[in-house]
């Protein structure tokens, strides 16, 4: 008897440590609609376009493939899935290595872009999977409307490695990228940063970082869908569970899982609790930041995540905006140029960097 009621005590510690996990700002206040200077919104009278609908089928066709896969056969079916995106697709850009102070990477070169015009993207992949290669239909065009020389970075990935070495990794790249271009060494005269998803949650990060470490800021931060509440705590993140035909499938389980426990999952691969800044930029100090466009889909679990950290900023005074797509895949960008949306995106960011420099200039 005694040793049911100790084990129904330490349970319940357990459980209440796992609530204290999760806990911090209560963001629900930043559940309201952007306001109209900050948000620009993206439809289709038809609704998406038939590429789009051709990507969602072949999307939707892969879902059941994952079913009963192991965690290690599920790894490895997403990390080779992403690797496979760019395969028979040409490119104008030139791709070439570099090691970044022990982090490798490569620069995307459009033809004639000025090497002192750089930016840095950080892949997405759910911090698990994805790389340089897996990314070029977006890193590529990136270089073309941004004009710069774009290094795309290899980071350290879970769960090989920990979370906190993928950051530092971006660290090291953010600081070498400031004195050193594709040709040779030399400051940026032009510095964009960006990433996508898991990629979007640590370029949100660095520019955090960047400024509380008083390092020359980036001109522009552009991220697509990004994962800003590592906490999950975003209505979006289950009522749009069904109609995200990219993250639902991947992790819609996780859903099932109590919310006390998932804490403790998170704390034991991460070493930190969902709430620190440092893996959810949300929670962090959100003033003072460069200008910063972040594209998502309406239809997509992170949409919360988004729409939270636009308002939070804006609210602390930063120049954040948030453009939305109706009806759109998780990081749709990445079907570039295919996909008619993701060519109109790429077009949107486009114009967004041209202002940030017609107004910095």
């Amino acid at each position: 008897m005694y040793i049911l009621l100790a084990l129904l005590l330490i349970v319940f510690i357990l459980w209440i440590l796992g609530v204290w996990f999760r806990s911090g700002e209560d963001l629900s206040v930043y559940d309201h609609p952007v306001d109209a200077a900050g948000i620009e919104q993206f439809s289709r009278p038809t609704g998406p376009s038939r590429e789009h609908r051709f990507a969602v089928a072949e999307i939707e066709a892969i879902a059941p493939q994952l079913s009963g896969k192991s965690r290690k056969a599920l790894l490895q079916f997403t990390r080779e899935f992403m690797e496979n995106v760019p395969a028979g697709k040409e490119f104008s850009c030139e791709f070439r290595p570099v090691d970044v102070d022990g982090v490798s990477a490569e620069w995307v070169l459009a033809p004639g872009v000025d090497a002192s015009r750089r930016m840095l993207y950080i892949h997405g992949g759910a911090f698990i999977a994805g790389s340089p290669n897996s990314h070029r239909t977006v890193t590529s065009r990136f270089s073309e409307v941004a004009r710069a020389a774009v290094l795309a970075i290899d980071y350290r990935l879970m769960p090989e490695n920990k979370r906190i070495e993928g950051i530092n990794d971006c660290k090291t790249a953010y600081r070498w990228i400031l004195e050193n271009g594709p040709d040779e060494q030399g400051t940026a005269e032009v510095l964009f940063m960006g990433g996508d998803s898991a990629g979007g949650n640590l370029s949100l990060v660095m520019a955090a970082w960047a400024r509380d470490e008083k390092l020359r800021a980036p001109d522009a931060v552009t991220v697509l869908s990004p994962l800003t509440d590592s906490s999950y705590s975003g209505p979006s993140i289950r009522n749009n569970l069904l109609t995200d035909t990219m993250l639902g499938p991947l992790f819609g389980g996780l859903l099932r899982i109590p919310k006390p426990i998932l804490s403790w999952i998170f704390l034991i691969e991460n070493r930190m609790r969902p709430s620190n800044p440092v893996v959810s930029p949300l929670f962090g100090n959100l003033s003072n930041l460069p200008p910063t466009l972040i594209q998502v889909s309406e239809s997509e679990m992170l949409l919360d995540d988004a729409r939270r950290y636009v308002n939070k900023a804006r609210a602390a005074g930063s120049p954040v905006q948030l453009q939305s797509w109706q009806g759109l895949l998780h990081v749709w960008q990445i079907f570039h140029p295919e996909v008619p949306e993701a060519r109109e995106a790429f077009d949107r960011i486009g114009e967004f960097l041209q202002s940030v420099e017609s107004v910095s200039g």
